[in-house]
């Protein structure tokens, strides 16, 4: 279930403050982040992202 726009226009990656790409309609929910030197994937758990770099997954 995708997140709702205005939650996703204020939520930032926590490691570099760069916007948020929406995954959340894939089979892994996650949020994408669009800085060029960071791209971590956020978990979105029970429709809650968990906006933690220890959580974050590293670009593949």
């Amino acid at each position: 279930m995708p997140l709702e726009a205005g939650l996703l226009e204020i939520l930032a990656c926590p490691a570099c403050h760069a916007p948020l790409n929406d995954r959340t309609a894939a089979e892994t929910p996650e949020l994408i982040c669009t800085g060029a030197d960071c791209g971590l994937a956020y978990p979105v758990r029970d429709d809650i992202p968990v906006l933690l770099v220890d959580e974050a997954r590293r670009p593949e």
